[in-house]
């Protein structure tokens, strides 16, 4: 090789070093960890699927004559609070607003990004936003589980959307925006206590009684006619669920670890737990029992998964049993129809799970405000019973007023024909089994 091939090798050589190491990556660039973000798109995907497994979930439980109707409350989230999101759910719920509610500055996903990080993270903007539309998605969908079997499709559809707007959006702002009251007040909601399970809870427990009892019922047989079905909805509820309370971590850092181990622990131990009430009460344990023992231990626990260590969620697991078990021993006692105990599940496991965040939780967890047990702080405590009050107060309220507004416009219920003949017929035109 001559000297002149040489040189230009070596100049080439240079100008290529140079250029690479003048003009940092794009993670560096935009302090986005290529790690954080494939775990946060890996834990969205997660939550999505928990979508379809509550559709399972709920769609085992009812009579054979409604499993499509139950099944498309859960898909059509899918759709419509996917664009209510994108249109003005997610502005509302984390762009700057006031201490109650957001502004719009988030709208149609202006300002969005994928390659500007979410402050405070190491994710793009774009995947935080995604991330919580998944939670924006089930939340109603939950509340679906105690209206199933005579509530008018269009309906449902018009109440998911404004339900969406008008308090998922709000609440979610309250405890999880920078400037939402809340939040600053000092609430300590990792994944959704009081957002997701509290104010869907309370909410299905408002619709229930503005709907009345499913005909025939509790005197009717009204049994679940699959509970394979069911149990496989558990099975992915439970999947689905290490995205929901890990990824909330927003990062592959140790948070999130902490989050995955206590969410298994604790739903396993509620599952147990729920097992050997129902053996002591009614003589058998049953599969239904262990199945929603196991949601209930995945409620309880998702306030706290962040901030709890293993023996909190071994104890979360074991009263979040105790206290669900009498929620839905409690409808049979006060005559409301929670078809699928919505309310006995998720509203009266999320206000516990909110609550024994406050006893749990650990200070080295919590930048110092530890709970009850671990620094003997009754001031969180007392903040966690004002968030859950003022969130079961909001939630409960605007149901109502919402319900009989729509009540009034184009009515909640299905006619008696219809809903004796069965929904998936009268509103889809389909059956779930051609046999």
């Amino acid at each position: 090789m001559s000297e002149r091939v040489r040189l230009r090798f070596a100049l080439c050589a240079a100008s290529f070093l140079s250029l690479v190491l003048a003009v940092p990556s794009y993670a560096e660039d935009a302090a986005i960890n290529a790690g954080d973000t494939a775990w946060v798109m890996v834990s969205t995907a997660l939550v999505l699927l928990m979508t379809p497994g509550l559709a399972l979930f709920y769609g085992g439980m009812v009579r054979s004559k409604n499993v499509l109707s139950t099944l498309m409350h859960s898909f059509v989230a899918m759709g419509l609070i996917t664009v209510q999101w994108v249109v003005i759910g997610y502005s509302l719920s984390f762009s700057e607003g006031g201490g109650f509610l957001g502004g719009f500055s988030y709208a149609f996903l202006n300002g969005v990004a994928s390659d500007v990080p979410w402050p405070g993270t190491t994710i793009p903007h774009s995947a935080f936003m995604i991330f919580q539309m998944m939670f924006a998605i089930i939340t109603p969908a939950l509340i679906s589980g105690a209206i199933a079997e005579r509530m008018k499709f269009g309906t449902y559809c018009l109440f998911i959307v404004l339900w969406g707007t008008l308090v998922y959006d709000p609440v979610c702002h309250w405890v999880w925006a920078s400037d939402g009251w809340l939040y600053k007040l000092g609430a300590l909601d990792f994944a959704g206590g009081t957002v997701v399970h509290i104010s869907s809870g309370v909410s299905a427990l408002a619709l229930t009684l503005m709907l009345g009892r499913r005909i025939g019922y509790p005197h009717s047989p009204m049994k679940p006619h699959n509970l394979g079905m069911t149990l496989l909805g558990a099975g992915l509820l439970w999947f689905g669920w290490f995205g929901f309370n890990g990824g909330s971590a927003l990062g592959a850092n140790a948070t999130g670890v902490n989050a995955f181990v206590v969410t298994h622990i604790a739903a396993a131990t509620a599952a147990v737990s729920w097992c050997l009430i129902e053996a002591l009460h009614r003589g058998k344990a049953s599969a239904l029992g262990f199945a929603s023992g196991a949601v209930a231990g995945l409620v309880g626990i998702t306030p706290a998964c962040g901030f709890v260590g293993v023996p909190g969620a071994l104890g979360i697991g074991v009263t979040v049993a105790l206290v669900c078990y009498g929620g839905v021993m409690l409808k049979a006692r006060l005559g409301y129809d929670d078809s699928l105990d919505a309310f006995g599940i998720h509203g009266v496991g999320g206000t516990w799970g909110a609550i024994a965040t406050g006893i749990f939780a650990i200070k080295s967890l919590t930048k110092g405000a530890g709970g009850v047990l671990d620094a003997g702080n009754l001031g969180q405590l007392f903040v966690q019973l004002a968030a859950v009050g003022a969130t079961i107060a909001y939630a409960f309220v605007v149901t109502i007023v919402l319900a009989r507004v729509l009540d009034a416009v184009v009515g909640l219920r299905v006619g008696e024909e219809d809903e004796r003949m069965g929904l998936d017929l009268t509103a889809h035109g389909e059956t779930g089994y051609d046999m």
